[in-house]
């Protein structure tokens, strides 16, 4: 796989950078890219393999294709960008929050894979990563369903348009990554318990397997237009 270029954007940190480690050991090239170019540098230093990097802010659409521009040709794309905004009760969850978590991931998801298309080979593939908020009817997620669900909408209306490249989307539970680091470890252990509990495996998820459903989606050539939901079964949970 050495000849083929992958791009995750948001690969300097959680799910994208364990993607990138994982993909670079199976021997693909892989450019990971992200707004911070020193933490950028910093993620690398933990990479064994043919790996670059391009600073990259996803959420300034206006600016993304000089970015891939500089990249330049690429086999597949991973779009890995978190985003928090949006969370809380329906009835009195901030507008404003929601309009922000639409623009930093559903847009930036939509703009990226716009953006790659002419650098993008028609044997290649985009991946976009999602969240089960977009499956599971868990309360206070009304906002996050709603932005994860456009993303996820995506993978097939795409898988179509833009054949042959296919388009799938990757679906993750809750995963202990950095985006959790917004609490203490005392909060995220009694979090990740609670979590645990409502999920039939019995316990939250590493960045590893979510890489390894990615590498799957971008490894098999007769997938297109699927969302592979890798949540340790939590959507059938109460």
């Amino acid at each position: 796989m050495s000849s083929q270029h992958v791009v995750i954007v948001g690969g300097s940190s959680g799910i994208g950078l364990a993607t990138a480690a994982h993909l670079l050991e199976k021997g693909y090239r892989v450019t990971i890219t992200g707004r911070n170019t020193t933490k950028l540098q910093t993620a690398t230093q933990g990479l064994k393999g043919d790996v670059a990097t391009s600073t990259m802010d996803a959420a300034d659409l206006t600016g993304l294709p000089a970015a891939f521009q500089a990249i330049g040709p690429l086999d597949h794309l991973v779009l890995a960008l978190g985003g928090g905004n949006g969370a809380g009760p329906f009835a009195s969850v901030d507008l404003a929050d929601v309009r922000k978590g639409f623009e930093q991931k559903t847009m930036a998801h939509f703009a990226c894979a716009q953006a790659c298309l002419p650098h993008l080979s028609k044997q290649g593939s985009i991946t976009f990563v999602s969240a089960v908020s977009a499956q599971a009817a868990m309360p206070g997620t009304a906002g996050l369903g709603a932005i994860n669900a456009a993303i996820a909408a995506l993978a097939p209306i795409l898988a179509v348009e833009l054949k042959p490249i296919r388009v799938n989307c990757v679906s993750p539970g809750v995963v202990d990554t950095p985006w959790w680091d917004f609490l203490n470890e005392e909060q995220k252990e009694l979090t990740f318990a609670s979590f645990a509990a409502r999920t039939p495996v019995g316990r939250v998820g590493s960045p590893l397997e979510i890489a390894e459903a990615i590498a799957f989606l971008i490894g098999n050539g007769f997938t297109s237009g699927h969302t592979l939901i890798c949540d340790g079964g939590i959507r059938l949970g109460q």
